[in-house]
């Protein structure tokens, strides 16, 4: 008896071992794609801008990363579950690096829209890949955990790449857009190369025969309602946030800092907020997080204080800590393998779709006056916040424990 526990608790053991190189590595791969692209980010619309292409068309252009992500992240799902993560993870990365290296060559403003859309393609698949793969490969007791890696990944490369990217300049685009492509061919690297990738990627379903229906239940609609409200008021910042500091009368190395500031918050406490989400009740950190930012939301149009702003922007961070690896959690709990990459998929274009209707009502709104797309946000935030709430009434707070 106590022979055969204790073989079960070494296997176990040996499991949460390699679940735990599988994660590591996909933070590696997710940091590396998006230092990548971070340090052309900030830089980008400086260059289009220096071969001709008019403010508008740079906006649109701009703007195609996040379209390219709301037409191909579901589809990218599907072939997830029908063709595997690891292929999806590699195409990904291959397609965003060639796409990166192509800017290098004699363009168009057509072009430039063409590379930007395939970019966004690409960072959706690779994303949707990526989630899908620790949702399958990690139980639903660690998974918290787990996708807060991923996000710690993806975060750091978001805060170095910009920082990369502003050293070497607008000049010197060539280089950068080499690095991208190095990054994610280095990134491609973990991918080919881990057996625990490889382990778990055999499971992506029947090849031949037609997916299974994704089963949409209380906890999916609840977390898709709580992700169209991130995406909601992710479009606000992306649109809305320079706009509002340099109204206030902010310098570009303050608003240039609040953005640091904003991303501080997920390389520090992610990681502690995934645990959280394992061990705590995953409804209350998503709608308490929701409930941070709608606050927030309602606070900024009346400070009138640069500084002040930079410092409470890491709240607002704080907020989305909080939410996204509890969201995973119970978006992934008791989901089937092969269907893994479509629910990835449905959450991913949802948020995407909220980030870009946003982003373009915002900035209209803005023009009316700066308070009004921040305080708009909020019933918006705060109906999501309640719908999740009702929906999630009668499903575990806390993860069922393993059998």
């Amino acid at each position: 008896m106590c022979d055969g526990q204790s073989s079960e608790q070494q296997s176990a053991a040996l499991s949460q071992k390699a679940g735990d190189r599988l994660v590591t590595r996909l933070s590696w791969v997710v940091l590396l794609e998006w230092m990548g692209a971070g340090v052309v980010l900030p830089l980008l619309p400086l260059y289009l801008r220096q071969h001709g292409i008019s403010p508008g068309f740079v906006g649109v252009t701009m703007a195609s990363f996040y379209l390219a992500g709301l037409c191909f992240q579901y589809p990218a799902g599907r072939l997830v579950d029908r063709i595997g993560r690891r292929p999806m993870l590699i195409g990904g990365l291959v397609l965003y690096g060639l796409a990166s290296l192509a800017y290098l060559l004699p363009t168009s403003a057509a072009l430039f829209l063409t590379l930007r859309f395939a970019q966004g393609a690409a960072s959706g698949a690779v994303e949707v890949a990526a989630l899908a793969l620790v949702s399958s490969a990690i139980p639903d007791e660690r998974r918290g955990r787990a996708s807060a890696r991923i996000y710690a990944g993806q975060f750091i490369g978001i805060f170095v790449g910009p920082v990369v990217g502003a050293a070497v300049g607008v000049n010197h685009m060539g280089l950068l857009f080499t690095s991208t492509a190095v990054a994610c061919t280095v990134a491609a690297i973990p991918v080919f190369a881990s057996r625990e990738i490889k382990a778990h990627d055999h499971d992506h379903g029947d090849r031949e025969g037609p997916l299974a229906s994704v089963v949409v239940n209380r906890a999916m609609m609840g977390a898709i309602s709580i992700g169209v409200t991130l995406g909601l008021a992710t479009g606000v910042y992306e649109a809305c946030w320079s706009l509002l500091m340099e109204a206030r009368g902010a310098s570009q190395l303050q608003i240039g800092l609040s953005w640091t500031i904003f991303s501080l918050p997920y390389i520090f406490l992610i990681r502690a907020t995934g645990w959280m989400a394992d061990h705590f009740d995953r409804r209350i950190m998503a709608i308490g997080g929701v409930s941070m930012s709608m606050t927030m939301f309602l606070l900024w149009p009346h400070i009138g204080t640069p500084n002040l702003m930079v410092g409470l922007n890491a709240v607002e961070s704080v907020a989305y800590c909080l939410i996204m690896p509890a969201v995973q959690s119970i978006l992934t709990e008791g989901r089937s393998k092969t269907e893994l990459g479509r629910v990835q998929g449905i959450y991913a274009t949802a948020n995407t779709a909220a980030i870009t209707v946003s982003a373009v009502a915002a900035g209209f709104l803005f023009g009316i006056a700066p308070w009004v797309p921040f305080t708009l946000t909020v019933p918006l935030g705060a109906s999501a916040a309640l719908t999740a709430a009702v929906l999630w009434r009668t499903i575990p707070g806390k993860v069922r424990a393993a059998s």
